[in-house]
């Protein structure tokens, strides 16, 4: 749910406005007391409107995760931002030092972001490939998703393969990679020699499901 701060605080005022006309047209005839209220009322809607105001704010920042982003000395262009409002995802570019790269099919290579991150306890980074990439030229991530621990200081490296059937030209600046803040949960892990059972018990693979085949 989106807190509008300004709808909310207009409100107040509005209820503060009605309030003092009231009182205003019923002790017209005692200026004394006209003049208290006034400011009663004016330093009431002052109070209001910095407290709401303050307090939202205060909530909506506690609803943004804060991920802090170091640039390093081969970093060149804009941050990356979230193009949508509901983008799961962060592009994130290649930073090269000879301008472009040639991958040739089946080949793979270590692609530089020029980013490092502080990525808060709890969550991980995943590395995923692009969409539009994969089904136009065939590119990928080797290890997809890669993971970026919330430990790890260093580079943003992307590892890209050209899985297509040309070579594919990987420029300066291009968008390599999407990268997805996820939560993690670790696990307490028990020795224990019994495991409860299940209808699946120990079948493996392709087991859930059968191959079908051609009857003729």
């Amino acid at each position: 749910m989106k807190i509008n701060v300004k709808e909310i605080t207009s409100r107040f005022e509005g209820v503060a406005t009605m309030l003092g006309a009231y009182i205003e047209s019923s002790i017209k005839e005692n200026p004394i007391v006209d003049k208290q209220l006034k400011g009663f009322l004016q330093s009431i809607e002052g109070f209001v409107k910095e407290t709401v105001s303050d307090k939202l704010s205060e909530i909506q920042s506690e609803r943004k995760l804060i991920v802090k982003i170091k640039t390093l000395e081969n970093f060149k262009g804009d941050l990356p931002v979230y193009e949508t409002e509901f983008a799961s995802g962060i592009d994130v570019r290649a930073q090269l030092e000879n301008g472009e790269i040639t991958l040739k099919p089946g080949e793979r290579q270590l692609i530089p972001t020029g980013l490092s991150f502080e990525i808060p306890k709890g969550y991980e980074i995943q590395a995923r490939p692009r969409s539009g990439w994969a089904i136009k030229q065939g590119i990928s991530l080797v290890n997809s998703p890669g993971t970026i621990d919330a430990d790890y200081r260093g580079e943003v490296k992307i590892i890209l393969i050209n899985l297509g059937q040309e070579d594919v030209v990987i420029e300066e600046n291009h968008r390599v990679a999407q990268l997805v803040l996820c939560p993690v949960v670790q696990a307490e892990f028990q020795l224990n020699e019994n495991l409860s059972e299940t209808a699946r018990g120990e079948g493996g693979f392709g087991s859930t499901g059968g191959t079908s085949k051609s009857v003729g």
